[in-house]
């Protein structure tokens, strides 16, 4: 099972939002990638950060692509790390 650990900012009611939008993001696989672990969260329980805007009756990944596409998601993109060698080398 997956375990969660809270951040002490998730503890308040109104969701993180960006204070300006974030740039965009140019690759289309960040993209998806983004905006599936929104979905994810959204399907969960997360509130939406376009609430206002958004029917009720959208998909949870329909409007994770579209507070990623107006730069409402925060993501880290992890460092490169070097290649590993295997000990036979």
């Amino acid at each position: 099972m997956e375990e969660v650990t809270r951040h002490p900012a998730e503890a308040s009611e109104a969701p993180l939002v960006p204070p300006e939008p974030l740039p965009p993001i140019e690759s289309r696989f960040l993209f998806v990638d983004v905006a599936a672990l929104r979905a994810k969260q959204l399907r969960k329980g997360a509130r939406p950060r376009i609430e206002d805007e958004v029917p009720q009756h959208h998909k949870a990944e329909r409007v994770a692509m579209e507070e990623v596409r107006r730069g409402l998601v925060y993501y880290n993109v992890p460092a490169n790390r070097p290649p590993q060698r295997g000990p036979a080398e």
